[in-house]
């Protein structure tokens, strides 16, 4: 171990948790880096270990303690200093404490030591929690949490392991039943606890110029850390943190700035985020949080598609939209492949007429009129796709269910102007998935226009679990909720990666599989498979993203922004206008109101497409008449 001032015997305390049992490569990474400054490591594990994750914490400490899943990390540390014995920690100069809610190194840690080898401290951590007005815990003395050290690291040096004040600390602490507890009465009040006593903190990370911007700068100023101030580490928590809080506290560009520095300006192998966030995280706080949103222009690429295997398969059904839909095929790159399915020989003639003189390669197939859109692609063009590095999904779409016959129209225009905008634009798609190895999948969002937008906010519909059993008939485990966005192409319209699909073509669909028509318009194989496409990417070790056009994303920002206008004013005529967070928190609150979300909800949703903004709208100034 390399000279740092008098430290030369350290003890390291890693504490690790997984809902799964399952650690990932980050882990290893996190360890190696740490190993080479420690004299010892103990490890202590929370719940459930696989055996080969056991075998791989083993590979770094003889001593690893496996316990039940109690009282969170204060607990777990506490029985690695009990094990380790007082008169035992006494002879280290320094014992630290680190858990697994931390990525890094992307500086060496040995910069780190050194430097606080030279500082004249009792105990000391990498980052601060600075001081914030209110104690949220009721569980502080002072009113307020205090400024502290964040106990994701934490060094403790012999002056104050062999005190008496640290020992009784450690030996009375109670047993810690929740995340609020742990940082209520642990985690906030230790640092200001043991200053109180006489010992002297600090941290390596100095952001005391920081102090009334953030109350977190490892959360919300992460990137600044890493390149102004050499921050070693970064918290796994900025992929998946609630979307709420991040918006309460910032404009949401934290985690997506980290990300790409760290891509670009470190040797930081981003690919260690990604195996753990596709396997752990939900895919729709992966998108709010890294901005997978992309936005690609249409007039303008610098990008040469002439390398990629790309294809376009398309689905027609409607010969009377055909040339409408020839001309967003037009957007493909010259010599690329386009299969179109067809469901009777009449139509493939239409087709192939039709496709002449174009400058592709076009193959017309006859397929079954059975599952429409879905077994197009998983049945009719299975025995191609794994030959193509990237593929466009695309059909003709014709909603009658919904009068005027222009918002049906408005669906397919959303699901057609994002996809296949024009050739600029189809370049730039390849060239995201080009840049992005990691990237599986590309969608337009839901529509959110008439009767189509509950869709927007409740995607799921009456169709989650039979989406999770199809995910499962996979065997693919990954994080879902319904309570969660649903990041899928429900205009089943979309870019992706086919390793990334694999296991969905892999089932060996056929047509008897799917339902024969008439289909319904909601709850069946169809709209699972619809669901997801997306999470089959996410088990596959790809993510997904949504998609836009540079021009379309003009008239979704206009309708966005207008609808959370709208919904604003007519909270404000009951309740105060706030921030969101604090209203959502309101409604959720208001026991009437919420009995009448879920009426309307109820009788909309999974029936028939309706628009409860027009009734929520009007329910709400019954109620504030009332």
């Amino acid at each position: 171990m390399p000279d740092q001032g008098n430290i030369s015997k350290r003890l390291g305390i890693f504490f690790f948790y997984d809902a799964d049992g399952v650690v990932d490569d980050y882990v290893e990474t996190l360890l190696a880096g740490m190993v080479e400054n420690l004299s010892e490591l103990v490890i202590v594990v929370n719940g459930d270990l696989a055996a080969k994750s056991y075998a791989k914490l083993h590979a770094f400490s003889d001593t690893v303690i496996l316990r039940d899943n109690v009282g969170l990390d204060a607990w777990a540390y506490k029985t690695a200093l009990e094990r380790v014995g007082w008169a035992r920690l006494c002879e280290f100069d320094e014992v630290v404490l680190f858990n697994a809610t931390i990525m890094g190194p992307v500086y060496p840690f040995s910069e780190m030591f050194s430097e606080m080898g030279e500082r004249d401290v009792d105990f000391w951590g990498i980052t601060w929690f600075h001081e914030f007005p209110v104690d949220p815990f009721g569980t502080i003395e002072e009113g307020f949490i205090p400024r502290h050290i964040q106990s994701h690291f934490m060094a403790y040096r012999k002056s104050l392991v062999s005190s008496r004040e640290f020992q009784e600390y450690w030996e009375n602490l109670p047993e810690m039943h929740s995340y609020i507890d742990s940082v209520g009465r642990h985690e906030a009040p230790f640092t200001r606890r043991f200053e109180r006593l006489g010992f002297t903190s600090d941290v390596y990370v100095n952001t005391e110029d920081m102090e009334g911007f953030t109350y977190q700068p490892i959360l919300f100023a992460p990137k600044k850390l890493i390149e102004e101030k050499r921050c070693p580490i970064f918290k796994r928590r900025s992929f998946f943190h609630p979307y709420d809080d991040v918006l309460d506290q910032s404009v949401g560009n934290a985690t997506a700035d980290l990300y790409a520095y760290l891509r670009d300006h470190t040797d930081f192998d981003t690919d260690l985020i990604w195996n753990n966030a596709l396997r752990s995280m939900h895919m729709a706080d992966l998108v709010k949080n890294l901005q997978l949103t992309y936005v690609l222009p249409t007039d303008v690429t610098d990008c040469d598609p002439s390398g990629a295997k790309v294809a376009l398969v398309l689905h027609v059904y409607y010969l009377d939209l055909l040339e409408q839909t020839l001309g967003y095929a037009r957007s493909m790159p010259e010599g690329c492949d386009i299969i179109v399915t067809v469901g009777s020989q009449e139509k493939a003639e239409a087709v192939r007429e039709a496709c002449e003189g174009l400058p592709y390669r076009v193959d017309v197939r006859v397929i079954e009129n059975r599952g429409r859109d879905v077994s197009a692609l998983l049945v009719g063009v299975k025995d191609v796709i794994a030959d193509y590095d990237y593929v466009c999904f695309a059909h003709d779409k014709k909603v009658t269910q919904l009068e005027p016959y222009s918002k049906g129209e408005g669906f397919a225009v959303k699901c057609f102007e994002n996809i296949l905008a024009s050739r600029e634009f189809v370049a730039n798609v390849i060239e995201q998935f080009e840049k992005e190895p990691r990237l599986g999948l590309l969608t337009p969002t839901p529509p959110n226009h008439a009767e189509y937008f509950p869709i927007y906010s409740y995607g799921w519909s009456q169709n989650f679990v039979r989406t999770s059993r199809l995910l499962r008939e996979m065997k693919l485990n990954v994080p879902l909720s319904p309570e969660k966005d649903v990041i899928a192409p429900l205009g089943t319209m979309f870019w992706f990666r086919p390793a990334a699909l694999k296991p969905l073509f892999d089932m060996d669909w056929t047509y008897e599989d799917f339902p024969g028509e008439p289909n319904d318009n909601d709850g069946t194989l169809l709209h699972a498979v619809e669901r997801a496409y997306g999470y089959v990417a996410q088990g596959s070790g790809y993510f997904a993203g949504w998609l836009y056009s540079d021009k379309f994303a003009r008239i979704e920002l206009t309708n966005l922004s207008f609808y959370v206008q709208e919904l604003t004013r007519a909270i404000g005529y009951h309740w105060p206008a706030d921030t969101e967070m604090r209203m959502v928190h309101t409604l959720k609150e208001d026991n009437g109101l919420r009995r009448h979300v879920k009426e309307i909800l109820r009788h909309t949703i999974p029936d028939r497409l309706h628009s409860p903004l027009r009734h929520l709208y009007d329910r709400t100034r019954r109620i504030v008449k009332k």
